[in-house]
């Protein structure tokens, strides 16, 4: 039997919770440092990714509208599909509309109407208020200065959905839909 005795001094466990410590704090480092390298190489490729339809829900309506205003060139092409109520103003043509939905901006629930500004052959068939679900392909277009437009491929009427309303568009939102 072996019997080995050590003599533990307060200097020499002083020494080694120190160089426990330094050893958790690199470790913990390493893996803070790869998951914000994985996360942001993971952005990076999604951006290259270039899909042909823009997927639109209540959840992005708002960031996909803002960044589709903001960078137009990288939209034109997609095909978008997304619910909205047919809106009008007083100076547009007989073949387009809004396809919006009511943004709320307080807490007290006050709402603002945003949306796409569609063309569409058959559009009189839709009245104001009517709630549609809308396919077609974004294109640049002309109101008040350049802005997406969508080419209505297909449209039909559909019922109001569960949560009518949007949110403002997210500081945190990365593009890579479009």
């Amino acid at each position: 039997m072996f019997v080995c005795n050590v003599k533990l001094g307060s200097s020499w466990i002083k020494k080694l919770g120190v160089t426990m410590v330094v050893l958790i704090l690199v470790i913990v480092f390493i893996v803070v440092g790869y998951r914000f390298y994985d996360s942001t190489s993971r952005v990076r490729v999604n951006d290259e990714v270039d899909t042909s339809q823009v997927e639109v829900n209540v959840g992005n309506y708002t960031d996909i509208l803002k960044d589709s205003h903001e960078n137009i060139d990288k939209y034109v092409g997609k095909e978008i599909k997304f619910t909205g109520f047919v809106y009008r103003l007083y100076d547009f043509e007989e073949c387009q509309f809004v396809l919006a939905r009511e943004m709320i901006i307080s807490s007290d629930n006050q709402a603002v109407v945003v949306g796409f500004l569609c063309e569409c052959d058959n559009a009189d068939n839709f009245e104001d208020g009517a709630w549609v679900e809308a396919e077609g392909i974004i294109e640049k277009g002309f109101y008040h200065g350049d802005i997406p437009v969508i080419k209505v491929t297909n449209m039909k009427e559909t019922s109001a959905p569960e949560d009518e309303y949007v949110y403002p568009p997210s500081d945190s939102y990365v593009s890579g839909e479009a």
